[in-house]
C-alpha cells in the first residue's frame, strides 16, 4: 500500500504543467537601494539597448524582464536605424521592437521609452534619440537631416561611447567640429561618459565644460548575464535620473534639465548637488554614546553602494582612521579618541572626508562632512 502511494505521489508529480511546475527562484526581483532626493524620485535607467530587430541577440520582452529583475525603473529601447542584421527574420518596422517592450513593460511596472540609434561614421559618430514618436522618419542618408527629423518629435538626443576604440583618432577621443554644429543647433542634451564596461573620462571633462548632462548605459546586444554576473551580484551600468514622479513624461523633463548621475563598477559619477544628498541619504548616524575620551561613532549604510571614505583633514587633537569602508547594507563602528582634550565648549566635531568613489569630475571625489557629538565635561566631584 506504501508503495502504491509513493508511486502514485510521484506520477502526479510528473504530471504537473504550468504555473504549478514553475520554478521561479530565478524570476525575482532585487531592488537598487538608492534615496530619494529632496523633491525628486531617484528612478534607476538604461537609456541604450538594442534587441533583435537591429543587431541584438535577445526578445524585446527579454529586455524588459532583465531589467524588472535587476531593479531598473525604466529602459529605452534603442535599435539601429541603419543596420538591422535580422531583417530577413523580423519585421523591418523600426517601432516593432518598442511596441513588443512596452507592453511587457506595462505588465512588469517597468518604463519603456521609444528611442533609436542613428548610426554612422564618425564625425559624429552614434547617437541615440529618446521619446521618438516614430522612429521611422529617422530613415534618411543625411544625418544632419536624420537628427532633426528626432528633434522635430521633441527627441532627446545624447552622443554615443565617444571614446569608442573604433572612432578614437591617435589613440585619443575626439571631439570634432561637428559636433560643436550639433550642439549649437541644439541636436545634442547628453553625453555618455560610461558604455558597457568602457569610462570616457575626457568625455565627462566635455560634459562639465559644456554643461551637458551625463549618462551611463549599457548599449547591450546579448543576454545580459553574459556581460555582467547578475546572479553573483555584478550589476550594469545605470544612468540615475532625479524625476518630479516615476513617469516617462518626468524622465524627460529631467534629462533635458540636467538632473542626472551615473553609477558603474561601484562608483558613482555626477554634481555635488546630486552626490551630497545621495551621500547623506545613505549614510545614517544613529544616536552614538559621546564620551570625552573617546566616542564610537555608528554609521550605518542604507544604499546598495560601498562608500570608500578617505580623511580629508587631520583633526587638530583628535585621532580617525584613515580610511574607512562603509559596506553597502551595513554598520561601521568608528573609534574617535582624544575627545577629553578639546574645549569645553566644543559640542560638536565636524569631520571631513573624501569619498573616493564618488566623483564630481574625473580624479576629484565628493567632499564629505560628518558630525560626532561631544559631550560636555563631567561636572567635577565634591570631596
Amino acid at each position: 500500500m506504501i508503495w502504491k502511494t509513493f508511486l502514485l505521489a510521484l506520477g502526479l508529480a510528473a504530471l504537473g504543467t504550468g504555473a504549478e511546475a514553475q520554478d521561479v527562484s530565478l524570476r525575482v526581483r532585487t531592488p537598487i537601494r538608492l534615496p530619494d532626493l529632496p523633491g525628486y524620485v531617484t528612478l534607476k535607467c538604461d537609456f541604450h539597448i538594442h534587441t533583435v530587430f537591429s543587431d541584438g541577440l535577445v526578445w524585446p520582452t527579454v529586455r524588459v524582464e532583465e531589467a524588472w529583475r535587476e531593479g531598473l525603473d525604466a529602459i529605452a529601447i534603442t535599435d539601429h536605424i541603419e543596420y538591422q542584421r535580422f531583417k530577413a527574420d523580423v519585421s523591418t518596422n523600426h517601432n516593432r521592437s518598442y511596441e513588443i517592450a512596452r507592453e511587457a513593460g506595462a505588465d512588469l511596472n517597468v518604463l519603456v521609452i521609444r528611442g533609436a540609434e542613428i548610426t554612422r561614421q564618425m564625425p559624429p559618430g552614434h547617437l541615440n534619440a529618446l521619446f521618438l514618436s516614430d522612429a521611422n522618419a529617422l530613415a534618411v542618408p543625411d544625418w544632419f537631416d536624420a537628427l532633426q527629423a528626432a528633434r522635430k518629435q521633441g527627441a532627446y538626443i545624447m552622443w554615443n561611447h565617444p571614446g569608442w576604440a573604433a572612432q578614437l583618432v591617435d589613440q585619443r577621443a575626439q571631439w570634432f567640429p561637428e559636433h560643436t554644429r550639433i550642439l549649437e543647433a541644439d541636436l545634442m542634451h547628453g553625453i555618455e561618459i560610461i558604455n558597457g564596461g568602457e569610462y570616457y573620462p575626457e568625455a565627462y571633462e566635455w560634459a562639465i565644460a559644456r554643461n551637458l548632462p551625463i549618462l551611463g548605459n549599457t548599449d547591450i546586444h546579448q543576454a545580459i548575464n553574459l556581460d555582467y554576473n547578475v546572479q553573483g551580484g555584478g550589476q550594469r551600468p545605470l544612468t540615475l535620473v532625479f524625476a518630479r514622479e516615476r513617469t516617462v513624461e518626468s524622465i524627460k523633463e529631467a534629462l533635458f534639465n540636467r538632473r542626472t548621475a551615473v553609477l558603474a563598477s561601484g562608483k558613482i559619477f555626477g554634481e555635488a548637488r546630486f552626490l551630497t544628498p545621495l551621500f547623506e541619504g545613505s549614510v545614517q548616524v544613529p544616536n552614538a554614546a559621546p564620551r570625552r575620551e573617546r566616542t564610537l561613532l555608528q554609521l550605518h549604510n542604507d544604499s546598495s553602494v560601498d562608500f570608500l571614505l578617505e580623511r580629508a583633514a587631520k583633526p587638530e587633537g583628535v585621532s580617525i582612521p584613515e580610511r574607512i569602508t562603509l559596506w553597502a547594507g551595513k554598520t561601521a563602528l568608528v573609534e574617535v579618541r582624544g575627545l577629553g582634550k578639546l574645549p569645553a565648549a566644543i559640542s560638536r566635531l565636524d569631520l571631513s572626508w573624501r569619498v573616493t568613489n564618488l566623483l564630481t569630475a574625473p580624479k576629484t571625489p565628493l567632499t564629505v562632512k560628518l558630525e560626532v557629538p561631544v559631550a560636555a565635561p563631567a561636572p567635577a566631584k565634591n570631596r
